[in-house]
């Protein structure tokens, strides 16, 4: 209980002391004024007594007159309270050391400061004192004065001394017996204080006092219900302060005696110490209204117990986590347990904890660790447990349940026991589609395999060997994917599975890849047949079914494959028109394919395929001798695209429409033109060759050899070697001979850098480093193919040259690549793989308005995947946060949360729950890091910050408990992660500052 502060005791007992008159020494001097003052004195008339003290002191002939005549002056000033009293008694002590008077004056002083309150004065008057020259009556006013000094200044033994002096005092006696039992009481001496208390407890000044006093002690004794009955007494004519600490004796004794209906009125009432309750307080109410079922008040108090490290927190704690399950909180209730099962205090209460804990982490996901290693801990820690094969099922379950398949995974390798063989079976699975997700693919075609190793359920290996033909697919190798799916389509539970509706699908894409077109549309077909539901997938099979028929010369299916497609209107549909139109060119309807060409060029202006168009037309327009028609195309074609591959081609095909109508000075214009601007390009080799066939034929052979020394490579003297060794290193290179098509290449370039073939080698060589993985080295030669005008080559070395620059993250040079790729590329992948890795790449940069166009051109994109689709929003989001845009954010990652698999979809979750705590809807963000941390615990960054909202969610519900507790863990928990870290004390210091201000118990 408070003890209360030693001076305030004299404040509430008035020590009275009178000062007697002190026998004056018969004097025998003349002085008829110092009689007449000594009269005065005699009197009580101490202020005029006084004035004549003083005046006679100035004329006085000895020094015993003057040193009585200072002794009572100073006398007087101490009798009428004057300020300087003390002063001119001990300057009359200093000035006259040898009077009689000298003792009289010291307890003169003693009683003048003892009066005044100056305890710390006094004392050091009194120690002057000659005790033994004092009288009966004298002494006792002395000793317990001095006791009554000691005991002020909190020295026990030494007020004990002087108190047990006048205990049988008439006039001191009930006073020093007070003290004496207040410091028994202060000293838990509660028979010797009990004693003296009943010795005084008949007066009424100390009636009130002693009932307080009692009632203590007789709680502390355990005598619960006198403490209630004496505590309740004196209640009426307490002080406020006393009150509050009296409900606390009432409050706790009904607790001790189990009465918590009675004990929760007077709990409720007590103020605290200095206004603050510590952790047994909260624990005591909290208790008394779980007792009485009052789970929410309950939960109000125990969640104020923080920072608590004892028996009396391990009960709150463990007692909370029920009331949380009483009022269907579970989360709540799982970090209650948790910390419970932490402490070592009461066993009993840690394995029930720990069990509560270990079932509600299987139930709601546990982002501190994986649900399986909290079950394992439990078995292990607690073998012989009732509940052992309840948990061991839920273990097994666990695997499954929290997808947290990364950590399940290394467990079940660790303990591969028979019963467990299912459970690795499924983990693998999954596991290689999180794997597959964040496009690890070589470490998820492992995780299949093992999943079809282990043949325990049907269902799941049918899944896992479509899943690996996926796999096999991404990397390339086709014919093991065409295994694997075939594989798939023969298992007898495959057509359970939700794979099995596209197979076919897959299985046509795989033969396209291995170039047997007519397996490949005859797949296609099937796709067709069999589901219609599906859009994007039927649109594109009709697409590929006619690209099928069309490579194999069957043009008519062709022609009606691309006309549902461009009945459809699907965003292939320009592609498919296009391809139609060129159809008819090979079944020699040139009349049909010139009207769909010009037909394709007015519906669709925007078309990636226009130029295609443009050339083609040109070219069928010369087949049809309609040549004014063709040059004008070719022009068309040259005037819109500029930096098109047809572009060398069409001035070419215009010189030789000259060259063939013998208008031979236009034709030479249009060769010298390809020459200039396509240098080095077959087309401009082609030009040289066929000028040269003007230049003889009309005998103008000096000019032509002028005209040729200007062209760096054209060496007319060289040609055949040049030629020779061209074609030889080419032969290897068309044999897959990559060593020696390496060697001949390289030889090559060395001797013709320049040379009619430079392009081409170039560029074969850099494909031959690329495909034995010489990247790096490959990487000079794309360089001179790009360098070059635009030639077949160009789109392939852009797209070569990016990749080897983002795996060697080498950005600065990525960035310029990728940016001539969007620009020239007509294939659309490579268009997309441009713009989505200069998303990336600026966002990295820092550079966000830059990065969030890039993310909003690919999402314009309609044939963009899911995955890219995901990145991109994730782009704009990011960069929204960054610029603190967060309304724009908000949108982005709403829409992420729709689209996106594995750690983007944990990211966007976590955001859901970010914004849910902004609008202060603590709950719903609760909702949505819960479902954070169940179905997303293997990303643990996420989980971390998560668990930091959960916390805010928690104060913002006024639960000061689990908002202090989860971040204590984060903090514990997730050292890998600095700035998860860093955030978590800093709002665990900003709570723990706020509640110190109502909990003593607070660790600061």
């Amino acid at each position: 209980m408070r003890k209360i502060s030693w001076g305030y005791f004299f404040f509430f007992f008035i020590i009275t002391a009178t000062i007697s008159a002190q026998k004056s020494t018969i004097y025998t001097h003349d002085s008829k004024d110092f009689n007449k003052a000594v009269s005065l004195f005699k009197d009580a008339q101490y202020a005029s007594a006084q004035i004549i003290f003083n005046k006679v002191k100035e004329t006085a002939t000895t020094e015993e007159l003057k040193s009585d005549c200072a002794y009572y002056a100073a006398n007087c000033a101490i009798r009428t309270n004057q300020s300087n009293a003390d002063e001119l008694m001990e300057r009359f002590v200093s000035d006259y050391p040898t009077s009689v008077k000298q003792n009289q004056a010291y307890i003169e002083v003693a009683h003048y400061h003892f009066n005044q309150g100056n305890y710390p004065q006094a004392l050091q008057w009194f120690d002057k004192v000659d005790e033994s020259s004092l009288s009966r009556k004298d002494q006792d006013k002395f000793n317990f004065q001095k006791g009554y000094s000691f005991f002020n200044a909190k020295k026990k033994k030494e007020a004990a001394v002087y108190l047990n002096k006048v205990v049988n005092s008439a006039e001191y006696g009930s006073q020093a017996k007070y003290y004496l039992g207040f410091m028994a009481y202060e000293g838990d001496d509660y028979k010797r204080a009990t004693k003296y208390f009943d010795e005084v407890s008949g007066e009424e000044k100390y009636k009130e006092k002693l009932s307080y006093y009692q009632a203590d002690m007789n709680f502390k004794l355990g005598n619960f219900q006198k403490a209630i009955d004496l505590g309740e007494k004196a209640m009426a004519k307490s002080t406020v302060l006393e009150k509050s600490e009296l409900n606390k004796i009432i409050g706790e004794s009904y607790f001790n005696l189990n009465k918590y209906d009675k004990a929760i009125p007077y709990l409720v009432a007590y103020k605290g110490k200095k206004g603050r309750w510590n952790n047994t307080d909260f624990y005591q109410l909290g208790y008394a209204y779980y007792k009485q079922k009052d789970y929410e008040n309950a939960i109000s108090q125990f969640n104020k117990i923080i920072g608590g490290k004892d028996f009396v927190a391990q009960n709150a704690y463990y007692h909370l986590g029920e009331s949380y399950l009483n009022t269907d909180k579970k989360q709540q209730a799982l970090n209650a347990f948790k910390n419970a099962s932490e402490m070592e205090f009461d066993a009993a209460i840690q394995e029930d904890a720990s069990l509560n804990y270990a079932k509600l982490s299987y139930e709601l996901g546990n982002s501190y660790q994986s649900v399986p290693a909290v079950l394992q801990a439990f078995l292990k820690k607690y073998p012989d447990n009732a509940n052992r094969s309840e948990i061991e099922r839920l273990l097994i379950d666990s695997y499954i349940s929290s997808k947290n398949y990364k950590e399940a995974f290394a467990l079940l390798e660790k303990n591969k026991t028979p019963e467990n063989k299912l459970a690795y079976q499924k983990v693998t699975f999954y596991r290689g589609l999180e794997l597959y997700t964040d496009g690890n693919y070589p470490e998820a075609l492992k995780m299949f395999t093992k999943s079809i190793n282990e043949q325990k359920d049907a269902v799941f290996t049918a899944r896992a060997t479509f899943w690996k033909g996926e796999t096999e697919y991404v990397l390339n190798d086709f014919k093991e994917a065409l295994l694997s799916f075939k594989q798939f389509a023969g298992l007898a539970q495959a057509t359970t599975t939700p794979e099995y509706k596209n197979h076919n699908y897959n299985i046509a894409y795989t033969y396209f890849k291995l170039k047997e077109y007519d397996q490949a549309g005859n797949y296609f077909q099937s796709q067709i047949e069999k589901v219609k539901d599906d859009k994007v997938r039927l649109n594109d099979s009709y697409l590929r079914l006619a690209d099928c028929r069309f490579v194999t010369s069957k043009y008519g299916p062709a022609m009606d494959a691309y006309s549902k497609v461009i009945e459809s209107k699907s965003v292939d549909a320009d592609y498919a028109y296009f391809q139609k139109a060129i159809s008819y060119g090979f079944i020699s309807k040139n009349d049909k394919k010139i009207d769909e060409l010009n037909a394709f060029l007015q519906l669709y202006p925007k078309s990636a395929y226009r130029d295609d168009a443009l050339f083609e037309l040109g070219n069928t327009y010369v087949a049809e001798n309609k040549n004014d028609l063709a040059i004008k195309t070719y022009d068309r074609l040259n005037l819109e695209f500029k930096k098109s591959s047809f572009t060398s081609k069409s001035i070419l095909r215009q010189g030789l429409i000259y060259y063939n109508s013998d208008k031979d000075d236009q034709a030479l214009l249009k060769f010298k033109k390809v020459a200039a601007d396509f240098p080095r390009t077959p087309e401009a080799l082609e030009a040289v060759a066929t000028a040269r066939l003007i230049y003889v034929d009309n005998g103008r052979v000096d000019e032509y050899a002028n005209w040729v020394r200007t062209l760096d490579f054209v060496a007319v003297t060289d040609a055949e070697l040049d030629n020779d060794t061209y074609e030889a290193a080419e032969k290897q290179f068309q044999q897959n001979n990559t060593k020696q098509a390496i060697a001949g290449f390289s030889g090559y370039i060395s001797s013709f850098p320049r040379g009619i073939h430079a392009l081409h080698a170039n560029f074969y060589l850099a494909q031959s480093y690329f495909s034995e993985g010489s990247e790096s080295k490959s990487i000079p030669n794309y360089e001179y193919v790009v360098d070059q005008p635009r030639s077949e080559f160009t789109e392939q070395s852009l797209s070569r040259l990016a990749q080897i620059f983002l795996k060697n993250k080498d950005y600065n040079k990525a960035i310029p690549v990728l940016s001539r790729l969007e620009d020239e590329a007509d294939i659309s992948q490579n268009k997309t793989f441009a713009q989505s890795n200069l998303m990336k790449l600026y966002y990295d940069k820092k550079d966000y308005p830059n990065s969030v166009i890039y993310a909003e051109k690919v999402l314009m994109n309609p044939k963009t995947d899911d995955n890219v689709k995901s990145d991109a929003q994730i782009i704009i989001a990011r960069a929204a946060m960054q610029t603190g845009d967060e309304n724009k954010a908000r949108v982005a990652y709403a829409k992420v949360m729709t689209i996106a698999k594995g750690e983007l979809a944990a990211e966007a979750l976590y955001y859901d729950a970010y914004f849910k705590n902004k609008d202060e809807k603590f709950e719903a963000s609760n909702t949505a890091v819960q479902k954070l941390a169940k179905n997303y615990s293997s990303y643990k960054y996420f989980g971390a910050k998560g668990l930091i909202l959960m916390a805010k969610n928690f104060y913002g519900l006024k639960d000061s408990y689990q908002a202090t507790y989860i971040l204590e863990n984060v903090i514990q928990n997730f050292t890998d992660f600095p700035d998860v870290i860093s955030e978590a004390q800093t709002e665990l210091d900003y709570i723990k500052t706020e509640e110190s201000k109502t909990n003593s118990s607070i660790i600061k």
